[in-house]
């Protein structure tokens, strides 16, 4: 299936490891080119070479598919230095994944005013931060027409939780937070329907990233708790990083052309609710 990604841009926020790297990994094999965003200049940087070196070896784009941008969800400035970064090396953009990163571990009773303050600049207002300026952007470049298929309004991905639907133990901040996320992915939806661009939710659960892991080491011996883990997961198994990547880079697509406001579990069946 062809997705349509060839010569399409994207800004990846939190693009240097886990569930953003295996999204921009997915992109660019399938002909996108990205704008990634991490921290640290080293581990951005290292990342780039990394998703170029994939690029090249799938034969799906030229060289020089990756630019990165040093950049903190938190900073205000980051959304202009990321556009800037994608229109004057690629001349265009399409959409974004917005991956926020988690949030520390920690109850309601043990998580300081300064931990949740903290989290909210960067999850929460980050990201909303990045959609508004991102949206200012897309339309003011001509959004698709109502009723286009075509996809050219542009698309949004934000990376949520599976604690949007079931609060999660001991990660207090997460439970608060990701559900008014969703909130704002279902009105950015709304709002933005009319002018063609499209705004979903990706929910995952048990995806074998080094973050997953640092939160199973928590519980005990990271291998023993993801063994015990799975046993609760109906496919029996945690997801691999490029089966998040291959839905996210799906809904960011035009072949996605009709799917928004949605909340779509990448969790091997383990969300029960409806």
């Amino acid at each position: 299936m062809d997705l349509g990604l060839r010569d399409r841009v994207y800004l990846v926020t939190g693009g240097s490891r886990g569930l953003g790297f295996a999204a921009a990994q997915e992109l660019v094999a399938d002909g996108a080119r990205v704008v990634l965003s991490a921290p640290h200049e080293a581990t951005a940087a290292a990342a780039s070479a990394r998703l170029a070196q994939h690029a090249a070896a799938a034969g799906a784009v030229a060289a020089g598919a990756v630019a990165w941008v040093v950049a903190d969800n938190a900073d205000p400035a980051a959304p202009g230095q990321l556009i800037a970064a994608a229109r004057e090396r690629f001349g265009r953009l399409d959409g974004a994944l917005i991956s926020v990163g988690g949030s520390p571990p920690g109850t309601i009773a043990t998580t300081t005013d300064e931990a949740w303050r903290a989290a909210f600049e960067s999850v929460f207002l980050g990201g909303v931060r990045l959609a508004r300026v991102l949206v200012a952007d897309l339309v003011g470049a001509g959004g698709a027409a109502a009723g286009s298929v075509t996809g050219a309004g542009g698309s949004i991905v934000f990376v949520l939780s599976s604690s949007v639907r079931v609060p999660l133990a001991e990660l207090a901040i997460s439970n608060g937070l990701f559900p008014g996320l969703a909130g704002v992915v279902k009105t950015l939806a709304g709002e933005l329907g009319p002018a063609g661009i499209r705004v979903n939710g990706v929910l995952p659960v048990r995806i074998a990233t080094d973050r997953v892991r640092e939160l199973d080491a928590l519980r005990g011996d990271p291998d023993e708790v993801r063994a015990r883990l799975s046993e609760h997961i109906p496919l029996r198994r945690y997801g691999e990083p490029e089966e998040f990547g291959r839905t996210a880079a799906f809904l960011l697509s035009p072949a996605a052309s009709y799917i928004t406001g949605a909340m779509i579990p990448v969790d091997g069946g383990a969300i029960s609710s409806i």
